[in-house]
C-alpha cells in the first residue's frame, strides 16, 4: 500500500510543507489551549476560596473513639486554628483543659505554603495568559520569545510542579512512616489558657531548662486534620526507688508505643534554655548578622555555624515519650480542595502531553524536565 499527495509537491518543497503543515498545527493547538488555560484558572481560583479565611471557619471535632481519652473541637479559620477548646484524660498527666488562646491563633504550616502555593499558581496562569493570548493581536512579523509554544510549555510545566506540590502537602507524610517534625514544630505552651501542666505525683517541678510536659502538634495527613499529642519526660530525670521497684516486679508497665524507650531531642518554638551565655556572644552575633560568616576552614568550625542554629542546638532537651495519642479529625473543605487539585493535575497533564506531542518531544523527555 502506497501513499500518494495530491496535488504532487516537488520533493525539495515537501520538507517546507511539512513544517508550514506542523506549525498550521500547532497554532491551532496554542489557539485551543486558552479556553484550557482560562478554566484552569477558575478551577484555582475556586480551590483558592476553599482555603481563604471564612467569617464563620470550619468546626472540626477532635475525638479518640470508644475511651475519650481526648475529647473537644477546634475552629480552623483560613491557615489557623483560631479556637478550639480541648478536654485531655491522659494516663501519665493530670486531667486537663486545653483552651486555645484566641489572640494567639496556631498556624498551620502545611496549609500556609498550600496558600502561597495556590496564589503563586494563579499569578503564573494570569501572566501566561497575558502574554500568550494579548488582548490585541500583534502584526509583527518576529514573534516575542516570551509568546512561543517553548515558552508556554515551560510555564505548564512550572504549573505541574507546583500542583504536584500542593497535592503533596494536602496528602502529607506516609501513615506508615513517623513523623518526626514534632521534635521541632509542637506548638508552644502560650497557645493555650492555661498552659498545659505536669503530673506531681511521679516526677519533681520541672527546672528552668525542662520541657514542656505535653508535646500538641498538628498536622495535615489525607486531607484531614491530626493531632498527636504526646507526654514527655526528661531523659535525665530521676526515678524514685518506688517506681524502680514496681517495673522491676511487673507490678506497674510503661505504655507502650511506636516511640517508647527513645531518646528524642525536643525544642518547641517558646522554649528557651537557660544555659549561660558566652562572652563572645555578642560578637558572634554582630558576625553572623554581618557581610560575612567566619574565616574557619571547615564545616565544623565554630564559627561556621549560624548563631540560630546554635541556639536552637543548645535549647534542645533529651526526652522520653511516654504516652502517645492520635487523633484524626476530616475536614470537608480540604477534602474537596484535595479532589479539585487532583482533577486540574489531570487536565494540565493532558494538556502538557498534546503540547509536546505536537511539538515533537517526546514523553519521556517531558518526564526527565520533571525531574
Amino acid at each position: 500500500m502506497s501513499v500518494e499527495i495530491w496535488p504532487p509537491i516537488a520533493p525539495d518543497q515537501l520538507k517546507a510543507a511539512i513544517e508550514t503543515s506542523q506549525k498550521s498545527e500547532l497554532d491551532w493547538l496554542v489557539a485551543e489551549l486558552r479556553e484550557t488555560l482560562t478554566n484552569l484558572k477558575h478551577g484555582l481560583e475556586d480551590c483558592y476560596a476553599l482555603l481563604a479565611p471564612i467569617d464563620q471557619g470550619s468546626t472540626l471535632v477532635l475525638s479518640t473513639p470508644r475511651n475519650e481519652v481526648v475529647k473537644g473541637h477546634v475552629t480552623r479559620v483560613g491557615t489557623r486554628i483560631v479556637k478550639g477548646t480541648i478536654h485531655l484524660r491522659l494516663r501519665t498527666l493530670p486531667h486537663q483543659t486545653l483552651i486555645i488562646n484566641p489572640d494567639h491563633p496556631i498556624h498551620l504550616s502545611a496549609l500556609t505554603s498550600l496558600n502561597t502555593l495556590l496564589t503563586s499558581s494563579i499569578d503564573l496562569l494570569t501572566l501566561t495568559l497575558s502574554l500568550t493570548y494579548p488582548s490585541e493581536k500583534r502584526h509583527s512579523p518576529n514573534q516575542p520569545s516570551e509568546t512561543s509554544p517553548s515558552f508556554l510549555a515551560t510555564q505548564l510545566r512550572l504549573l505541574a510542579l507546583s500542583l504536584s506540590e500542593s497535592s503533596s502537602l494536602l496528602k502529607g507524610p506516609p501513615l506508615t512512616t513517623a513523623d518526626p517534625s514534632w521534635t521541632t514544630r509542637s506548638i508552644a505552651p502560650s497557645h493555650f489558657l492555661p498552659q498545659p501542666s505536669t503530673s506531681s505525683s511521679h516526677h519533681p517541678p520541672p527546672q528552668p531548662a525542662s520541657p514542656p510536659p505535653l508535646s500538641f502538634h498538628l498536622g495535615i495527613q489525607d486531607s484531614c486534620l491530626v493531632l498527636w499529642l504526646r507526654s514527655l519526660e526528661p531523659a535525665n530525670a530521676p526515678v524514685n526507688f518506688s517506681t524502680k521497684l514496681a517495673l522491676a516486679i511487673g507490678t506497674t508497665r510503661r505504655l507502650e508505643h511506636d516511640e517508647s524507650e527513645r531518646i528524642f531531642g525536643f525544642c518547641c518554638s517558646d522554649f528557651h534554655s537557660s544555659a549561660p551565655t558566652s562572652p563572645d556572644a555578642a560578637l558572634l552575633a554582630h558576625r553572623h548578622t554581618g557581610l560575612g560568616g567566619g574565616s574557619g576552614s571547615g564545616p565544623h568550625n565554630h564559627h561556621d555555624i549560624p548563631l540560630s542554629g546554635r541556639r536552637k542546638k543548645e535549647e534542645e532537651v533529651e526526652v522520653f515519650v511516654r504516652e502517645k495519642v492520635r487523633v484524626e479529625s476530616a475536614d470537608p473543605n480540604l477534602l474537596s480542595l484535595s479532589a479539585k487539585l487532583t482533577a486540574l493535575g489531570r487536565t494540565l497533564a493532558l494538556a502538557r502531553r498534546n503540547l509536546a506531542a505536537v511539538m515533537g518531544e517526546g514523553e519521556g523527555e517531558e518526564e526527565g524536565r520533571e525531574d
